[in-house]
């Protein structure tokens, strides 16, 4: 497998056909560049129709259907329609900043597939802190909406970016502990050993409540429905980038849409063993259809979703995050801690790669993690049982039936 010539090895493949040193460096890089902008561009077009599709289908309708066959084309004649708008900056707008800010939103994303292993071969980065580096890289998002609604000079997108920055923010805790649960099984940050460890069981068996919380989290960092008060048209309007329009208004939803499909590329990686699948390791190719196809669940899940719940409030969208998810977050890291020291202790950690050898730890942490939930639902009834006692007695209910008027029936 390592004779293959790949994206790993190009340089050395490149060496071997008789390519300069330097020339061979130039190439390997120019063309690591150019896959890694290029992909995820085209993969936009296509994921809008998706996206516009699914959501007719949940709300009864066609969506597109006449502009090319099945309407493929619509994403396409609309990125031409955005492309020939007139484009516009603000008076009083910092120039250089308001026209960075759309640079900035979908670079971030496109830096993520940098590290995201595809298959056994194809790796733009086997980073060894791999998770550690998409951390910090999602991390820049929030500066690139503070510095859209701040340059746009409108009071509506400052206030826009406040909220969503202080929702970011927020929501980054979560998503970095239930990123802590993997990381501790695993042993390792890089993106392509932690699909290798998952080459006999997926963490989502064995941390599926940290699963829950990083899809959770995600669709929190994303803007997608019920937390999408990044966009509140009853009240901001389009929020941080709604000075914004034409081909930069359209950078900042490509890397909206990207962002959503990356989240779910990722949780496949880190949840669902990434390509890992039958004679991947025989025909490495295969580990496109795998990837593809468990990403394909996780985001269409979140399509489905983000057509049919109501957005919530900000008042109940900070409540989610710090009276829930942080606890049960934190709770689930020490939990996971001390199973794992457990195992190792009794024996029980996996001395091999197969199934039956992973069967006990992964057991041991389900059951553990079963006893969170259990927690969490007993928590939940009881808040609830106080507060339906605390309303009856606020207004109580009468439940003696009204007299009936005599002969009140037949007039």
């Amino acid at each position: 497998m390592n004779d293959v010539c790949s994206i790993n090895n190009l340089t050395q493949c490149l060496l071997d056909g008789g390519v300069s040193p330097d020339l061979a460096n130039l190439l390997t890089i120019l063309g690591g560049v150019v896959l890694v902008a290029t992909v995820p561009l085209v993969t936009v077009i296509f994921l809008i129709w998706i996206e516009r599709k699914i959501a007719a289908r949940v709300q009864d309708r066609l969506g597109p259907n006449r502009v090319g066959p099945f309407g493929l084309l619509q994403s396409v004649a609309d990125a031409v329609k955005m492309l020939t708008k007139e484009d516009i900056t603000p008076m009083g707008a910092d120039k250089f900043i308001y026209n960075l800010a759309p640079i900035i939103a979908f670079a971030t994303v496109v830096l993520i597939w940098a590290i995201i292993p595809f298959t056994p071969l194809h790796i733009g980065a086997d980073l060894s802190i791999g998770i550690l580096y998409f951390v910090a890289v999602a991390s820049i998002g929030t500066v690139k909406i503070m510095i859209a609604g701040w340059s746009s000079n409108n009071k509506y997108a400052l206030l826009g970016a406040f909220r969503t920055i202080a929702q970011l923010l927020s929501y980054e805790v979560p998503l970095v502990l239930s990123l802590l649960i993997p990381v501790m099984i695993a042993g390792t940050l890089g993106m392509q050993d932690m699909v290798r460890a998952q080459g006999s069981m997926w963490f989502v068996f064995m941390a599926p409540v940290a699963a829950v919380m990083f899809f959770i989290a995600n669709l929190a960092e994303t803007g997608r429905a019920p937390f999408d008060l990044l966009e509140a048209e009853s009240e901001i309007i389009a929020g941080y980038n709604i000075e914004y329009s034409g081909f930069k208004w359209g950078m900042f939803m490509a890397g909206e849409f990207m962002h959503a499909f990356t989240a779910a590329l990722l949780a496949a990686v880190i949840f669902l063993g990434g390509w890992w699948g039958p004679f991947v390791e025989q025909v490495p190719a295969l580990g496109f259809v795998y990837l593809g196809l468990k990403t394909a669940v996780v985001y269409i899940f979140g399509l489905i979703l983000r057509s049919t719940v109501p957005r919530v409030r900000i008042d109940q969208l900070m409540a989610l995050n710090w009276k829930w998810l942080v606890p049960i977050s934190v709770a689930n890291v020490l939990i996971t801690a001390l199973l794992l020291k457990v195992v190792d202790a009794i024996g029980l950690a996996p001395q091999s790669g197969d199934f039956f050898a992973h069967l006990p730890q992964t057991l041991v942490l389900l059951v553990g993690n079963l006893v969170l939930m259990f927690g969490v639902a007993t928590v939940l009834r009881n808040r609830g049982r106080a507060q339906r006692l605390v309303d009856e007695a606020a207004h109580p209910v009468e439940h003696e039936d009204a007299p009936v008027v005599a002969g009140a029936v037949g007039h």
